[in-house]
């Protein structure tokens, strides 16, 4: 009998950095004290492009493939900028999220490549259609209202392949690859 195969809960996000994760974290702290939920620690924010689930580790040389080609094929001259401006409650998620205001186009060709380059190649990602939003507590079972906030801007030059661990904490995420968003101007000659 052979062991079963190592895999890993994969997803690809846009992942901001730290001052970008901070300025979100501090608008929405206090509404996420209130919230009665389980607060996403600041560390993890991040937009989530395709959910992925468990993928074995031996499928990760061709996920890296599909993500540089798909990197490739979105890249712009510029970051891909992203505005957030309300704190809204998904009941049925039964989370307190951020949805992104403006600049989520990008995102959502970027997300729809991703998802189906994916499953293209035989993986499965989560068919749900994709919502650009930071999720900032999970198991909220109410919320009174929409709350405007301040607008806070992420650029984003890259996107990143991300691992999901579950430890007693909760879930713990780290980055094991970011692939280029931005086109770079080759030096003439």
């Amino acid at each position: 009998m052979q062991p079963a195969e190592r895999s890993q809960r994969l997803f690809f996000a846009l992942w901001p950095n730290e001052e970008s994760r901070r300025a979100l974290g501090a608008l929405t702290a206090r509404a996420v004290r209130r919230c009665g939920g389980r607060p996403v620690p600041v560390a993890s924010l991040h937009v989530t492009l395709a959910f992925l689930g468990n993928v074995p580790s031996s499928q990760l040389p061709q996920l890296e493939r599909i993500a540089r080609e798909q990197a490739t094929a979105c890249a712009q001259h510029v970051p891909l900028c992203l505005t957030f401006e309300r704190l809204v409650h998904w009941p049925r998620q039964q989370i307190l999220c951020v949805p992104a205001t403006d600049g989520a186009a990008g995102a959502h060709a970027l997300a729809a490549a991703l998802r189906d380059a994916t499953a293209a190649a035989g993986f499965r990602p989560d068919l749900k259609p994709f919502r650009a939003h930071v999720t900032v507590a999970r198991k909220v079972a109410r919320f009174a209202r929409t709350l405007a906030l301040r607008p806070v801007v992420w650029r984003f030059a890259a996107f990143a392949l991300c691992e999901s661990r579950t430890e007693e904490s909760g879930a713990v995420y780290s980055v094991i690859e970011t692939y280029a968003l931005v086109k770079t101007e080759k030096a003439h000659e």
